[in-house]
């Protein structure tokens, strides 16, 4: 026998649970796999109905690079949040820096958007992470970025 975890696939409602973002800016859409304290593998749907391919670009709509680590972003909070087992806690992961992102492929309506994240480092309340974007196997973004977990704002 095996003590290790198995991967965990998330539906919506698993990821409204565990993240706070809600639509327009929900980019997970399924959890492929997670394997806490490791990695996770999500998904977003692209579709032509997201608000911000109004405006970029009409005629030749991309979607925008930040909104791919965006994405990566909310992948990792998960991942964190599941490992951490803070979900329902009310704790929010804020991004502290974003570096060596790439931009390789663009990301256009009608593509499944691949999510890999993993963790680089991890210190008791800020982590490391290194996430890859793809479509189809074609890499669209790579990018190293830090967060950290902290109490919502007070009112």
């Amino acid at each position: 026998m095996s003590d290790e975890k198995p991967a965990t696939a998330y539906d919506i409602h698993r990821i409204l649970k565990a993240l706070p973002h809600r639509y327009p800016l929900l980019l997970v859409d399924r959890v492929k796999s997670l394997e806490l304290g490791e990695r996770i593998h999500a998904v977003k749907a692209v579709t032509m109905n997201e608000e911000f391919f109004q405006g970029h670009f009409p005629g030749a709509p991309i979607m925008p690079g930040v909104l791919q680590i965006e994405a990566m972003a909310q992948a990792a909070a998960i991942l964190g949040i599941e490992t951490l087992e803070l979900a329902g806690t009310g704790k929010l992961v804020f991004f502290m820096g974003i570096e060596n992102a790439k931009f390789r492929s663009p990301v256009t309506p009608g593509c499944l958007l691949d999510l890999e994240v993993e963790f680089v480092q991890k210190r008791s309340r800020v982590y490391k992470f290194k996430g890859k974007a793809s479509v189809e196997g074609k890499t669209t973004c790579e990018v190293e970025f830090t967060a950290m977990i902290a109490d919502p704002p007070k009112d």
